[in-house]
């Protein structure tokens, strides 16, 4: 009897233990030894999606975009034969997929990756991983069910000159675990500590119907998002500024600078339970800037999102026996011989073709990826309403606020639900 690839990979652990001694032909037409190349579909090929085509260890077998001349700019960086889709719900089901490479706007994230893992792929998807909290419970509910690789294309917490820093972020995850800077410990995010957040991303109030370009599917690219009239600031790169499809400035890169913080916090299975917001009163349908957003957890760790810049000499991470600076300054003396005294941070996975052949938990997958992405949504939502708000990180709902709870799960346009 012959066994789908899909089945397999869905068994139990025991059955993931076996994996590398069972013959391939058991495993079906479609199965790919772990020596074996992976292959990738890519949907979205605007230019975070075509800046993804190469890969080491993968080869692109698909593609996927709504708009026709984002299609075509990435068929132009792969092999021929590649095949082409407008709708990803016909991509997904290609027996020879590997992984699915979600590079959308984020109201689409979800949907589609949720739809991957369901068709027996595992994932690879853009920041920030859900647009809303309730999409990410689901996301992640799915991930767990079909027994999927997922990854969330964020990397600090493993990798990379850490923005203002200028280290990786391992030599501050050993101080913060070394205890010599205190608990709690808070941290600011802010221009002065190195991170820029890019209030460009604004939208538009007031925007007036123009005819949709022959070449989007501008319907498709709506997907779930309620119908609001065709203008070309609310596609592209500047979807960004409508709170239908991302987030503005947190929502671009929130995710990127607090998931770090989250790692060196020791957050990753957690919620803030409380989120302080300091924001002009927002437009129902554009999003604006903030001043100040402030989370904080239930042993007193705090995140402070630095809108304006008020501290010149904040530091970024400030205990009650130390602080650390950027570029990693700090006012504790004799720092590294103190260091030296303490163990490196638990080893990660990092490689995501090793992750997927091997069937192991990558570093930034879907459980921790949506405590972080949940920091950025628990933000927005407080920015939206413009007010002070309680969060039960158990029910992962906020607390005797309905109107806040009401944007945990928005109302998607039909057909397209989760």
């Amino acid at each position: 009897m012959k066994v789908s690839r899909r089945k397999f990979i869905g068994q139990s652990a025991l059955g993931f233990a076996a994996f590398s001694i069972v013959p391939r032909h058991v495993l079906g037409k479609g199965y790919l030894a772990p020596s074996d190349q992976l292959t990738k579909a890519i949907v979205g090929t605007g230019g975070m999606g075509r800046g993804h085509i190469p890969y080491a260890g993968t080869r692109v077998v698909a593609l996927c975009d709504v708009d026709k001349k984002n299609l075509q700019l990435g068929l132009n960086e792969v092999e021929k034969g590649v095949k082409s889709f407008s709708d990803y719900r016909e991509l997904i089901q290609l027996p020879e997929v590997d992984i699915v490479h979600v590079a959308t706007p984020p109201h689409w994230h979800g949907i589609i990756a949720a739809d991957a893992v369901k068709a027996g792929k595992d994932v690879w998807c853009e920041k920030p991983m859900t647009r809303t909290i309730g999409e990410g419970k689901r996301l992640t509910e799915a991930v767990q069910q079909h027994g999927r690789i997922f990854r969330l294309n964020t990397w600090f917490r493993f990798e990379g000159n850490f923005y203002g820093m200028n280290t990786t972020i391992k030599p501050i995850k050993k101080l913060v675990d070394s205890g010599l800077l205190g608990w709690p410990l808070k941290v600011t995010i802010s221009r002065h500590t190195g991170f820029d957040w890019k209030f460009y991303w604004v939208g538009k109030t007031g925007l007036t119907q123009q005819p949709v370009p022959a070449e989007l599917d501008y319907d498709m690219w709506l997907g779930p998002a309620p119908y609001k009239p065709y203008n070309v600031h609310r596609t592209h790169q500047t979807f960004r500024g409508y709170w239908d499809y991302d987030g503005g400035a947190l929502g671009d890169m929130g995710q990127h600078y607090i998931d770090p913080v989250q790692y060196l916090l020791g957050k990753d299975d957690t919620s803030p339970i409380y989120v302080e917001v300091d924001a002009p009163v927002q437009d129902a349908d554009a999003v604006g800037t903030f001043r100040r957003i402030t989370y904080t957890f239930a042993d007193g760790c705090q995140i402070v999102l630095d809108g304006e810049g008020r501290d010149e000499n904040v530091a970024y991470i400030e205990g009650p026996k130390g602080k650390v600076f950027r570029g990693f300054k700090t006012d504790i003396p004799d720092l590294e011989r103190k260091l030296a005294e303490f163990p490196e941070p638990p080893a990660q996975q990092t490689d995501f073709v090793d992750a997927v052949k091997g069937r192991k938990t990558f570093a930034l997958n879907d459980q921790n990826g949506h405590r972080s992405c949940t920091i950025v949504n628990m933000g927005l939502i407080a920015m939206r309403l413009n007010r002070n708000l309680k969060f039960d990180p158990v029910k992962q709902e906020f607390v005797g606020d309905e109107e806040a709870n009401r944007l945990i799960d928005q109302p998607m346009r039909a057909p397209f639900t989760m």
